[in-house]
C-alpha cells in the first residue's frame, strides 16, 4: 500500500529484521553506516566498542544450540507474503463475534498477526506435538513457506505431500522439533502483553529442551513454574513404569513487580476445615504456624500463653512477627492457644478475610480433570466416540485462565487441536460474566473422519456445539459470545510482479489491475486490516456512496473503497463521511483499488479533495 502509484504494494507482514535494526539504531545512532550497495547497514565494530566488556567472543561459552538453529532464527524474522481470507460461511455470528478461528500453518499465521495483535495477548496456551515419534512435526520450507503450506495441505498439485512424523530413526530427532518450535515461540513472545504469560504442555521427551528454549526466548528470569498435571486416575498395568503426569511449563513476558496472579477460589473441602470453637465474632477460621525459618534477633522472644505455658521459637526458627505486633494481635483475639490456653501459639486465618488460595505446582486430576475426562467431553459434544484422541480437559485450561486472565483478556492457542481452549474460554465467561476473546490457530491436518476431514474442522464444530451447550445449561439468557470468525491462510491477494523483459509487452495488460482475479473485495479488505495492524474483529460498516461500496472500519479510522470506475462523487462522499463519523483524533486513512478510478484525472483530483477535508493518508492497492 502506498501513495497512489501502481503495482507497488506491501505484500509482506511486519519485517522483524528492519524493526530490530530501527530499535537498535534508536539507542545507538552511531552504529548505522552505508553498505557497498548504498543501503543502510549496522557497523558491528562500532557496536562492540559501545558495549565494551559486555561482548562475549570466545568459542567456549555456556549456550544452547543445535543444527539448524541459525536458520530457524532467520525463519522467525522472514516476513510472510501470505494473507488471511475471511470465510463467513464457516463462521458463527460473523457480524458480532470478537473470537477468531484461523486455519493455516501457525508459523505464517503468527507472522501475519504481528502488527494487529502486537502486545495484546494476555495468555497463550499451547499443546504442541510432544515429539514421541508418532506425532506430526511441521516441516517448514525455508524458501517459500506459503507454497509449502498449500502443497502440504493438498491445495496445490493433485494430492499434496503427506504430513510426516518425526521418528527417532531419522537421526535428527530433537533437532527437527527444536527447529519447529523456536521460530513459533519467538514470534509468539511478540504478541504477549508485558504482563502476559505462556503455558506449554509437554512430557518427558522434550521438557528439558523446552525449558532451555524458553530460557533463551523469554529469559531465565521470566520462568514462573513447571506445573505437574496428574493426567491419569490409576496406573497403566501394561507398562514397567506407568506415567501418571505431564508438565505445563509457564513463563512470563516480563517478570516485574507489576506481574501478579489471581488467587483460586476456596474449594468445598477447604471451606469445611474452617471452624469456630471459641465463638469468635469474626466467624469461622483455621489456624496456621506462627514460626518462620532463620534467625532474626527482634523476632526471638518468649511467649507466655493465657494458661501460663511458655514457648521459645524452635531451633533454627524465629516467630513470624516482632513482639509488639504479636501482642496487638493477641489482644485482638487473633491467636489460638488450644482449648486449655496452654497450646503452641497459632494464628487464626478467617474465612471472611480470605480472598482465595495461592496456586501451587501440583495439579491433581480431581481438581483439573484427567485425560479420560477430556476424551469424554469431546465424545459427549459430538455424540460419538474417538473424534479426537488427545484433547486436554476443559477444567485444566480453565485453571490457567483463572490464574492469569482478566474479564476482557485475549487468549491465543496456536496449536488449537480440538479447540479445548476456546471451549474453556466460553465456559469461564459463562461462569464469571467475563468477555474474554480467543484466537485459535490450527493446521488443516487430514483425519480419517468423513464428517470432519481435517482437525481444523473438528475444532470449528466443537466450538459451535460447546457454545450452544453452555447457553442451554445456563438457560439461554446470558450475554455470551459463542461465535467465531473463520479465516484461512492463503497467498497474498496482490499479483506478484515477476514479468521478464522478453515478455513485457504481452504481460503488461495482465497487470492493469494489481489484484488477483479470483479474490473478492472482502479478501482484499482483511489483508488491508492486517497490513495496517488493525484487529480482525473490529466492526465494519458498509456505506453506498454514488453507487460504490465504501467500508468504514473502527468508526472511520480506516475507510476502504475497492470498486472500479470510481468518480469524484464517491470521493466527495468519503470526505463528507469524515465529518459524519468524526474518527478519533480526526485522523482518517483512505485506501482505494489502484485501478479503480474512472480515469487518471479522477485519481489525481481525489488526493486533493481528500487533503482539503483533512485526510492526508491516502493509499491504493
Amino acid at each position: 500500500m502506498h501513495k497512489l502509484t501502481a503495482h507497488d504494494a506491501e505484500t509482506q507482514s511486519l519485517d522483524l529484521v528492519a524493526d530490530n535494526i530501527a530499535k537498535l539504531t534508536a539507542l545507538f545512532p552511531e552504529i548505522l553506516t552505508e553498505g557497498a550497495d548504498g543501503g543502510k547497514r549496522v557497523d558491528f565494530e562500532a557496536l562492540r566498542e559501545l558495549l565494551g566488556t559486555a561482548v562475549e567472543d570466545k568459542e567456549e561459552r555456556y549456550n544452547f544450540t543445535w543444527h539448524g538453529k541459525a536458520q530457524a532464527r532467520r525463519l522467525a524474522q522472514t516476513p510472510s507474503t501470505g494473507t488471511l481470507r475471511p470465510c463467513p460461511a464457516e463462521s458463527k455470528h460473523w457480524d458480532s463475534t470478537q473470537n477468531l478461528f484461523i486455519e493455516g500453518d501457525n508459523l505464517e499465521v503468527l507472522k501475519l498477526l504481528q502488527k494487529s495483535y502486537h502486545q495484546r495477548v494476555k495468555m497463550i496456551y499451547i499443546d504442541p506435538p510432544y515429539n514421541t515419534g508418532k506425532d506430526f512435526i511441521y516441516p517448514d520450507n525455508y524458501r517459500d513457506n506459503i507454497a509449502n503450506y498449500l502443497e502440504l495441505t493438498g491445495q496445490t498439485g493433485e494430492d499434496g505431500r503427506k504430513l510426516a512424523a518425526n521418528p527417532e530413526t531419522s537421526g535428527r530427532y530433537h533437532t527437527h522439533w527444536l527447529n519447529m518450535m523456536y521460530p513459533r515461540l519467538k514470534l509468539a513472545r511478540n504478541l504477549l502483553r508485558d504482563d502476559g504469560v505462556i503455558f506449554i504442555s509437554i512430557d518427558d521427551t522434550e521438557v528439558a529442551n523446552l525449558r532451555k528454549l524458553c530460557d533463551e526466548i523469554f529469559g531465565e528470569e521470566n520462568f514462573i513454574a513447571s506445573i505437574i498435571w496428574q493426567k491419569r486416575t490409576s496406573p497403566d498395568m501394561r507398562t514397567t513404569f506407568s506415567e501418571g503426569h505431564e508438565y505445563i511449563v509457564m513463563f512470563s513476558k516480563k517478570q516485574e513487580a507489576t506481574l501478579s496472579f489471581n488467587k483460586l477460589p476456596i474449594t468445598d473441602e477447604q471451606r469445611a476445615r474452617y471452624k469456630n470453637p471459641d465463638n469468635d465474632p469474626r466467624g469461622v477460621w483455621v489456624s496456621s504456624d506462627f514460626t518462620a525459618q532463620g534467625y532474626r534477633p527482634n523476632q526471638m522472644y518468649k511467649i507466655v500463653t493465657p494458661g501460663g505455658a511458655t514457648y521459645d521459637p524452635p531451633d533454627g526458627k524465629c516467630w513470624k512477627n516482632i513482639e509488639a505486633v504479636f501482642l496487638q494481635q493477641v489482644q485482638d483475639g487473633r491467636f489460638w492457644f488450644g482449648s486449655d490456653g496452654n497450646g503452641v501459639p497459632r494464628r487464626k486465618n478467617y474465612l471472611n478475610e480470605t480472598d482465595g488460595r495461592i496456586p501451587w505446582t501440583w495439579w491433581t486430576n480431581q481438581e483439573v480433570g484427567h485425560s479420560q475426562e477430556a476424551k469424554q467431553e469431546v465424545n459427549q459434544i459430538f455424540d460419538q466416540a474417538e473424534v479426537f484422541s488427545t484433547p486436554k480437559p476443559v477444567r485444566l485450561i480453565e485453571r490457567m485462565l483463572q490464574i492469569t486472565t482478566f474479564e476482557d483478556s485475549v487468549i491465543l492457542d496456536f496449536f488449537s487441536g480440538s479447540a479445548a481452549t476456546a471451549h474453556a474460554v466460553m465456559a469461564l465467561n459463562a461462569e464469571d460474566g467475563g468477555n474474554r476473546k480467543f484466537i485459535m490457530v490450527q493446521l488443516p491436518e487430514p483425519t480419517d473422519k468423513p464428517d470432519y476431514p481435517t482437525i481444523a474442522d473438528i475444532g470449528k464444530e466443537r466450538i459451535r456445539r460447546a457454545g450452544e451447550k453452555i447457553l442451554t445449561d445456563k438457560g439461554g439468557i446470558i450475554n455470551l459470545d459463542v461465535g467465531f470468525k473463520v479465516f484461512k491462510l492463503d497467498s497474498t491477494n496482490i499479483k506478484p510482479w515477476d514479468v521478464g523483459f522478453d515478455d513485457l509487452e504481452t504481460s503488461l495488460p495482465l497487470f492493469a489491475d494489481s489484484l488477483k482475479d479470483d479474490r473478492s473485495n472482502d479478501d482484499v479488505l482483511y489483508e488491508i486490516l492486517l497490513k495496517y495492524g488493525l484487529d480482525l474483529s473490529l466492526p465494519i460498516t458498509t456505506h453506498t456512496l454514488a453507487g460504490k461500496t465504501v467500508y468504514s472500519i473502527g468508526m472511520g479510522a480506516l475507510v476502504v473503497c475497492l470498486d472500479k470506475a470510481i468518480t469524484l462523487d464517491t470521493v466527495e462522499g468519503i470526505a463528507k463521511l469524515k465529518d459524519e463519523l468524526q474518527p478519533e483524533d480526526s485522523l482518517m486513512r483512505v485506501v482505494f483499488r489502484d485501478s479503480g478510478f474512472a480515469d487518471d484525472v479522477v485519481k489525481v483530483n481525489a488526493v486533493q479533495i481528500l487533503k482539503q477535508a483533512g485526510i492526508e493518508d491516502v493509499r491504493s492497492v
